[in-house]
């Protein structure tokens, strides 16, 4: 069995799960890490530890579907709305442009519902206050270190968190590049 690590849980790392899930057939180990405490990346939704119905988006308060996103990704925006995770915007927001063909669209529960209807739907095993620090490839496998605990092996590794904190990474992920945008997937029988 394939095992994949994801290397966090925002909106690209919870999407790349659900479609990794969706178009392989092989048995597969998914896991998705992340350093926070729970999923959303700069998709967030915070509740107040007073009322856990007062909640607040810290990212994104709404989404754009422009003529173009809706050409090639209409089957997402369908899915978001049919289970409810997404609603049309029906009042404007003060400051907010609007271009001819654009829908807005809001999310009722916030906007990480997002993430983790994506997350639910990979089956995923997802593991918070997992901040990765090293990758190096032993056997042929990736070995993961974290900041607490063992380091775990993987076939393929997706790396989903921002450029400044995969520069900061060591091990011998820094001179690997062209091994995982082309080795390993080939291996595996993703490309």
């Amino acid at each position: 069995m394939a095992r994949v690590l994801i290397v966090g849980a925002g909106v690209t790392g919870s999407l790349c799960a659900a479609l990794l899930r969706r178009q392989t057939s092989r048995p597969l180990y998914l896991a998705v890490w992340d350093k926070a405490e729970d999923s959303g990346g700069r998709m967030t939704t915070a509740s107040s530890p007073h009322n856990p119905q007062c909640t607040a988006d810290l990212g994104a308060q709404y989404i754009t579907c422009t003529p173009h996103y809706a050409k090639k990704h209409q089957r997402f925006y369908d899915e978001l709305l049919a289970h409810g995770i997404l609603r049309p915007l029906t009042s404007p927001i003060e400051g907010m442009v609007m271009k001819d063909g654009d829908c807005n669209f809001v999310a009722p529960q916030g906007i990480s519902s997002i993430i983790k209807h994506y997350l639910k739907e990979s089956g995923a095993e997802v593991y918070f206050r997992h901040r990765v620090t090293q990758i190096n490839l032993r056997n042929d496998k990736w070995e993961v270190s974290k900041q607490t605990g063992s380091p775990e092996q993987f076939d393929l590794i997706v790396l989903t968190m921002p450029v400044p904190q995969i520069l900061q990474l060591q091990g011998d992920i820094t001179n690997c590049e062209s091994v995982f945008a082309i080795y390993l997937p080939q291996r595996m029988g993703f490309l």
